[in-house]
């Protein structure tokens, strides 16, 4: 099964667990993701399937509204187009066909997940907040320039800036993932799912959810009282109250 699906995020909102405790949480709807296309070892080189989601508009002449190429990739595989294609790596892509559906149902058993989107554009952003950098003092002398860059390095050697340096320049709109997401919530009826805490990109923004590349440890019952005398938990100090409640 594909351990992955696109979607569109929706906006945060918050939802009680099962304790009554608010847990803030991003709603993602994913429609069915359609596989459009099955790419193979021996074909192409590697083992994928490209993932096809997003309605197109129609005509009344029953063309579509996509442009000559991509509606010859859609009538070559013989399926109908989607707006947006993208492609999900796979061990075994002879496992699928065109035409496959992928839901969120494959993450009712999912406990944590990667999400993955283009962050917000922030525009033109100085040192200050792209990269966090000081400012020059307030007083004496400072100046027009309390937020500019400052020095950037020796004048006769190196007689450069060397590569990596922070400066100003356009911030945000670029690929960010967030790892180990708690799902809280799947519903196949609308095709909605609820991940704990924030998730890249705009309102209305494309994500990419996959089960989480992180290795989850189950957490081992309470540690009580050691009975190793060697050991803090051990001794009994009269002066603590957790001594003396024993």
């Amino acid at each position: 099964m594909i351990n992955a699906i696109y979607g569109k995020k929706i906006g945060m909102t918050q939802l009680f667990d099962e304790n009554d405790r608010v847990v803030p949480v991003t709603v993602i709807v994913a429609e069915p993701n359609k596989v459009c296309q099955v790419k193979t070892a021996a074909t192409d080189g590697y083992e994928a399937v490209q993932l096809g989601f997003g309605a197109v508009k129609q005509y009344k002449s029953g063309d579509y509204k996509i442009n000559k190429p991509m509606a010859g990739h859609f009538a070559k595989q013989g399926t109908e187009p989607t707006r947006y294609l993208r492609e999900v790596r796979v061990e075994n892509a002879g496992e699928y066909k065109v035409g496959d559906l992928q839901t969120v149902e494959a993450f009712a058993e999912v406990k944590k997940v990667d999400v993955t989107g283009i962050s917000k554009g922030k525009g033109f952003q100085g040192v200050i907040k792209r990269w966090n950098a000081g400012r020059g003092r307030m007083t004496h002398g400072g100046g027009p320039v309390h937020r500019h860059a400052g020095s950037m390095g020796s004048g006769t050697d190196p007689s450069r800036i060397f590569k990596g340096k922070i400066g100003a320049g356009h911030m945000g709109a670029e690929q960010v993932t967030i790892q180990n997401l708690d799902v809280v919530s799947v519903d196949p009826e609308f095709n909605l799912i609820a991940v704990c805490g924030a998730v890249p990109g705009p309102k209305g923004g494309i994500v990419y959810l996959k089960s989480t590349v992180k290795t989850i440890r189950e957490k081992k019952g309470e540690a009580g009282t050691s009975v190793n005398p060697q050991k803090a938990s051990a001794r009994a100090n009269p002066q603590k109250a957790s001594a003396r409640n024993r």
